[in-house]
C-alpha cells in the first residue's frame, strides 16, 4: 500500500478529557492541538485565542466564508467484521463507554459521523464468507440460502449500539466479493462476476438491504466493488470498468428502483490513480443515471484525481472511503500532520463530502484478518485487547475533523498560502478551520477573517483545529 501513513502512539493511553468547542466570547477563537510528542493529544489550549485589527506580514490565511462548496455528510471509520467482532467480546460497560467516546457529541467524544461496513466479510475478517455460500458446484438462484451469516452476532449488534448514539449516522456498505458459485474461478479470492449472474447479484443486493432494514440498519448507500482492481486480498473480486458500468445499467441500479430503494450507488471505491474508471461509467448515459457519485481511496494516486471527476460531472458526489493511518513499531512520535493534509485537509478541498479511515479497531496482533490476502498490518483507530483500549494514530487524525465539523457543515472558503489548510461553517454557525504543519520547523502565521486576524503558531508536525463563532 502507498502513502500509509505511520506513527506510534503509547499503549494504555488514557481517554481524553476534551470539551465542546468554546468560543463564547465575540472574537474568541479556540484552539485543539495535537502534537508529535504527544504533550497534547487534540487538547484544548488556554488562554484562547482572540481576533484584533492588526496588520502583518507573516504569511496568512483567510477564510471566507461568503465563498460555499459541498455541504460534508460525515468523517468516519470502517466498522470491519474484525472491529465488531473485538468491540462485542469487550464486556458492556467497556463497550458502551468506547462506542459513546467514538460515535458521541458529548464533551469527551469525538463525533464520528460516518461508518463504513463490508457487506459479506472483508480482509479484516477472522475467515472469508459471504451471504450466500455453497458446496462446490451447487447454486442458488432463488437465494433461497441467502442469510447474514456471522454479522448477526458482530455487525449487526454492533451497529444497533452506534445507531442508539447516533440515529442518523450514514452507513456505507461495500461487497469485497460476489458468492464464489457467481464468479469465473468459483472462489472467493480474484476472479469476476460472470455475466450470466449480474441480475441475481443485483437481486443479492436487494437482499441485504431489506435483511438490514429488518434488524433496525437503514444503508445509506453502496458500491458495487471494493477495489474493484484490486484481486490480491483475501476475499476480493474484479470488475473492469465496463463490466461495473453494465453491471449498475442492466442489473442493479434497475434492481434498486423496482425495489423503491432509497440507497445511492457509488462508483469505484478504488485509488486516485485510475479516474478513467469512474469517468468510464459516468459517460454512459443510462448507467450514469443511477449513479450518486464516486468514492476513492489514496494507496495510489494524486488526491486532486477527485477534482478532475468533480470537475468533469459537477452534479455527481465525491466521496473518500478508505485509507490506512498507521502507527510505527517502536518510534514515539506521532505522525499526524502528513494524514491530516493529506486526507482530512486533502479530500474535502477536492469536492469530497466525507473522509472515511481504515479501521476502527484491530487487536494487538493487527488482526482478526483472513488468511492468505488479508491485511497483516491493518491497525484500528484503537487497539483492543480484551478490555483495553489504545488510542492509535488514525483515532487522533479523523478526531481533529469530527468532533467539530459535524454532518450539514459546508465547507467555505480559505486561502492555501500559508500552511495546508480546510475551513467549514457548522450548521450552528461555528467556523472551523483545520490546519497542518508538515514542514520540519515551526511556523508562525496569522488567520484573518472579516477584517481581523489572530497570531498563532503551530510545531513542527502539529495539528490545529481552530473554532470560532
Amino acid at each position: 500500500m502507498r502513502r500509509t501513513v505511520v506513527a506510534c502512539l503509547l499503549a494504555g493511553l488514557a481517554m481524553i478529557p476534551v470539551c465542546p468547542a468554546r468560543a463564547e466570547h465575540k472574537g474568541t477563537v479556540a484552539l485543539w492541538l495535537t502534537t508529535p510528542d504527544r504533550s497534547s493529544l487534540l487538547s484544548e489550549q488556554t488562554p484562547p485565542l482572540q481576533f484584533k485589527r492588526s496588520a502583518s506580514n507573516l504569511p496568512a490565511i483567510d477564510v471566507d466564508d461568503s465563498q460555499k462548496f459541498q455541504t460534508m455528510d460525515g468523517f468516519g471509520l470502517a466498522l470491519t467484521g474484525g472491529s465488531a467482532q473485538l468491540l462485542m467480546h469487550m464486556d458492556a460497560p467497556q463497550r458502551t463507554a468506547l462506542l459513546k467516546e467514538l460515535f458521541g457529541r458529548g464533551s469527551g467524544d469525538i463525533g464520528i459521523s460516518y461508518v463504513r461496513i463490508s457487506l459479506g466479510s472483508s480482509d479484516m475478517n477472522d475467515h472469508p464468507f459471504t451471504y450466500d455460500d455453497l458446496l462446490p458446484g451447487e447454486t442458488d438462484p432463488e437465494l433461497r440460502k441467502f442469510s447474514l451469516g456471522p454479522d448477526q452476532t458482530s455487525v449487526v449488534p454492533a451497529l444497533r449500539e452506534i445507531l442508539a448514539i447516533n440515529p442518523s449516522i450514514p452507513i456505507l456498505a461495500t461487497p469485497w466479493s460476489a458468492p464464489a458459485w457467481m464468479k469465473s474461478n468459483d472462489n472467493l479470492k480474484g476472479g469476476s462476476l460472470k455475466p450470466e449472474y449480474y441480475d441475481l447479484y443485483a437481486r443479492y443486493f436487494v437482499r441485504y438491504l431489506h435483511a438490514m432494514k429488518d434488524n433496525g440498519i437503514e444503508i445509506a448507500a453502496i458500491t458495487p466493488q471494493n477495489e474493484p482492481l484490486n484481486p490480491d486480498n483475501t476475499p476480493s473480486m474484479v470488475m473492469q470498468a465496463n463490466e461495473e458500468d453494465q453491471f449498475i445499467r442492466q442489473s442493479l441500479g434497475p434492481a434498486f428502483r423496482q425495489a423503491g430503494l432509497p440507497t445511492k450507488i457509488v462508483i469505484y471505491d478504488h485509488n486516485c490513480d485510475r479516474p478513467d474508471y469512474p469517468l468510464t461509467i459516468l459517460a454512459d448515459p443510462e448507467a450514469r443515471q443511477y449513479v450518486d457519485g464516486t468514492a476513492f481511496h489514496l494507496y495510489a494516486g494524486e488526491i486532486t484525481a477527485l477534482t478532475r471527476v468533480h470537475d468533469a460531472y459537477p452534479d455527481k458526489n465525491i466521496y473518500f472511503t478508505e485509507q490506512m493511518v498507521v502507527d510505527t513499531p517502536g518510534d514515539p512520535h506521532l505522525d499526524i500532520a502528513e494524514p491530516v493534509k493529506d486526507l482530512v485537509i486533502g479530500a474535502p478541498r477536492n469536492w469530497s463530502r466525507n473522509v472515511i479511515l481504515w479501521n476502527l479497531a484491530a487487536n494487538p496482533d493487527f488482526g482478526p484478518h483472513t488468511n492468505n490476502g488479508g491485511c497483516p498490518v491493518c491497525e484500528g483507530a484503537v487497539t483492543i485487547d480484551g478490555d483495553r483500549v489504545t488510542r492509535n494514530a488514525a483515532y487522533y487524525t479523523i478526531a481533529q475533523a469530527s468532533k467539530f465539523v459535524p454532518p450539514g457543515s459546508v465547507r467555505i472558503a480559505s486561502s492555501t498560502g500559508a500552511l495546508p489548510n480546510v475551513a467549514f461553517l457548522t450548521p450552528q454557525g461555528v467556523k472551523v478551520l483545520i490546519v497542518s504543519n508538515d514542514g520540519t520547523s515551526a511556523q508562525q502565521f496569522q488567520i484573518r477573517y472579516r477584517g481581523r486576524s489572530i497570531t498563532s503558531t503551530l510545531g513542527a508536525g502539529a495539528v490545529g483545529t481552530y473554532v470560532w463563532k
